[in-house]
């Protein structure tokens, strides 16, 4: 069995990375240690890398389709990881999960529309819905005992005649959130008894902590499957986002259909030959890989936790089931968000603003584990010394 270095210290400047080249963009300061942009700063697994050099060696990348053994290692990787039996022809292609997801929107509403979503959440859903001329509907999580819960009652009253879809984050971003049987099936009632089709983003399903586990909305019963879409990628995962390959599962013939037409009107349907290969080989090969991960994701979650509660424990560690992107309440330091930012980037740390989840995020940050634990080690000096001068 191969062992895999994740400590491994890797220079992603002037390679065009939105992540570290951008930080003058973004920040202000070209210096700091980026903690928040959702790809990791470990190398693309081996297997993935060989396979695309092994496909780039022919040397002619014309028009190509996806084989079945593209949909088959998908069928394979979901019911080995999840239990999820899915059929074949219940898979569509994506450039990428928000692509998806807002093309989803299109194709199963009309502007005007009402569509839901339940802050704080990817901040990417208000853009989704609003761009395309949906009537954006809030239905805040509940925040008790240091975890979000679905408010199924804000829900219902929130609730018209006009309101089509509802946006799922499952695994939850960024409160790290691994819905359960029961708090999906609840959701899933309501939205089936008012005919509301719920588009569930499950981009960080395979990123589940030891005691944890996904449950895919679809997987629950053939009657909460024919009334949702599932996005799903490797991106994060197997951090392959710059290759854009992601893909729906809609097992609703009409909904399939009806995203299928829409995504063949920009001709989006192809894909790309390397995402293709790179999906291909990661859900073939990569159970290890994501094993040895987990466990240093875990080993970088308790450094985290334990040191805001031996140097800062005013700052409040929302613990995740899923993901490596953490929730942290700095709201006891009482400073506005303008001011909370500002302070961390003059410290030398860029994470991203709680209050881009939605107002309900305000006091909060989130930050990317997805580093080496030496990166992970300065970062949390910097914020400590930001507020322990």
């Amino acid at each position: 069995m191969k062992t895999y270095n994740f400590d491994e210290l890797i220079d992603r400047t002037n390679t065009n990375c939105i992540k570290y080249d951008g930080r003058q963009m973004f920040f202000g300061n070209a210096d700091l240690l980026p903690l928040w942009v959702a790809d990791m700063d470990f190398r693309t697994p081996d297997f993935i890398v060989d396979a695309v050099k092994e496909r780039a060696g022919h040397e002619i990348f014309g028009y190509t389709f996806r084989a079945e053994s593209y949909n088959q290692s998908i069928v394979n990787w979901l019911k080995r990881r999840h239990n999820w039996d899915i059929k074949p022809e219940w898979i569509s292609f994506s450039p990428g999960v928000v692509a998806g997801l807002t093309l989803a929107i299109e194709a199963l509403s009309k502007p005007g529309d009402g569509v839901i979503i339940q802050p704080p959440v990817y901040f990417p859903f208000f853009d989704s819905v609003k761009n395309t001329g949906r009537t954006l509907i809030e239905n805040p999580l509940k925040l008790e005992n240091g975890r979000y819960h679905f408010d199924l009652e804000d829900l219902k009253q929130k609730i018209t005649p006009n309101t089509k879809l509802l946006l799922l984050s499952n695994p939850h971003n960024p409160g790290g959130m691994a819905w359960n049987e029961k708090e999906l099936t609840g959701l899933a009632e309501v939205c089936l008894a008012h005919k509301i089709v719920i588009i569930s983003d499950e981009i960080h399903s395979d990123l589940i902590f030891e005691g944890h586990k996904h449950t895919p909305l679809a997987g629950i019963s053939d009657e909460i499957a024919q009334n949702c879409v599932v996005c799903m990628a490797p991106s994060k995962t197997f951090n392959t986002a710059g290759l854009t390959t992601s893909f729906l599962i809609i097992p609703n013939k009409r909904h399939f259909a009806a995203y299928e037409r829409l995504m063949r009107v920009p001709h989006l349907h192809m894909g790309n030959i390397f995402g293709t290969i790179a999906l291909e080989a990661a859900y073939t090969h990569g159970d290890e890989w994501l094993a040895q991960l987990m466990q240093y994701l875990q080993g970088n979650y308790t450094l985290l936790d334990e040191f805001f509660r031996q140097n800062l424990p005013e700052v409040k560690v929302m613990r995740p089931d899923a993901t490596y992107l953490i929730w942290l309440d700095f709201s006891a330091f009482g400073l506005t968000d303008e001011a909370l930012n500002q302070q961390l980037i003059d410290g030398g740390v860029g994470l991203n603003r709680g209050v881009q989840f939605g107002k309900q995020g305000s006091g909060y940050m989130r930050i990317n584990i997805g580093c080496p634990r030496s990166v992970l080690q300065e970062a949390l000096l910097r914020i400590k010394n930001v507020f322990r001068k």
